[in-house]
């Protein structure tokens, strides 16, 4: 099947650096999944944001949209952190590019889904991030990638920085792709996908710890610590929690080519 190529500029970008790419459809191998689960999915293509999503594209976002700016946001799509390190509803606290160029945290799932949406698209699913994710930097695949699999497991035995670097100092993977790893935890679409029953309390004998993206890594090595951090706290989470390291980029649905 053919798909139609995105390169889409986002509303919110002022330099219109924050282009998308296409992602090559291809097979998805889940590190954890029940006994009636595929040990493959089948992943079409699909345009994912080259950057996450910064605290500028996001004050463009909330001056078009006031429903979603700090003080008008209802509780019920965004807990009383939202956005805490702003200074004020369009106030980031700096005009500094350094600071309009990190990444937005402190956003809740809800507030991700609608700034995606009003880009013309959605939030990945965890399974197409950490397909994504699964790419080394000349390489479809991380396992053919060692020197930057070791790259990542020392990002992530590194506490996140007090303030945050800009998006886009690391280098783009195989598929153009940059900060998947390394810089923030990313919504997806399913994050509350976690392998749980209704009532929590009697799971106790499965894994609760799935958490969204940017902790994935190959799934198949199972002595890579990395691979099971995005299973951290996703149990706990919920749509309006905000959170000091989490952000997100868009995705895109590619319609199919007909000639």
């Amino acid at each position: 099947v053919l798909w139609i190529g995105l390169h889409v500029v986002p509303h919110g970008s002022a330099a219109g650096t924050n282009t998308s790419r296409t992602i090559p459809g291809g097979i998805h191998r889940p590190v954890l999944r029940g006994p009636d689960d595929p040990r493959e999915i089948a992943v079409p293509a699909f345009g994912l944001d080259a950057l996450p999503v910064t605290n500028g594209d996001f004050l463009e976002f909330v001056r078009q949209q006031p429903r979603w700016r700090r003080s008008q946001v209802k509780r019920l799509f965004a807990d009383e952190n939202y956005l805490r390190h702003w200074q004020g509803d369009l106030d980031i606290g700096s005009t500094n590019a350094q600071v309009l160029g990190q990444p937005v945290t402190h956003v809740s799932w809800f507030a991700a889904k609608a700034y995606a949406a009003w880009r013309g698209g959605r939030l990945p699913t965890t399974t197409e991030w950490e397909y994504a994710a699964s790419a080394g930097l000349r390489t479809a695949l991380l396992t053919n990638d060692p020197a930057y699999r070791r790259q990542i497991v020392t990002w992530y035995s590194t506490p996140s920085p007090a303030s945050l670097p800009p998006v886009g100092l690391t280098p783009a993977n195989f598929h153009g792709i940059h900060d998947l790893h390394g810089l923030v935890w990313e919504w997806t679409s399913d994050f509350n996908s976690a392998l749980v029953t209704g009532d929590s309390r009697g799971d106790t004998g499965i894994d609760r710890q799935l958490f969204c993206g940017a902790g994935a890594m190959d799934g198949a090595a199972r002595d890579d610590f990395p691979t099971y951090l995005r299973y951290g706290f996703r149990s706990s989470l919920k749509a309006a929690y905000t959170v000091h390291n989490l952000g997100f980029r868009a995705a895109y649905t590619l319609a199919p080519y007909t000639p």
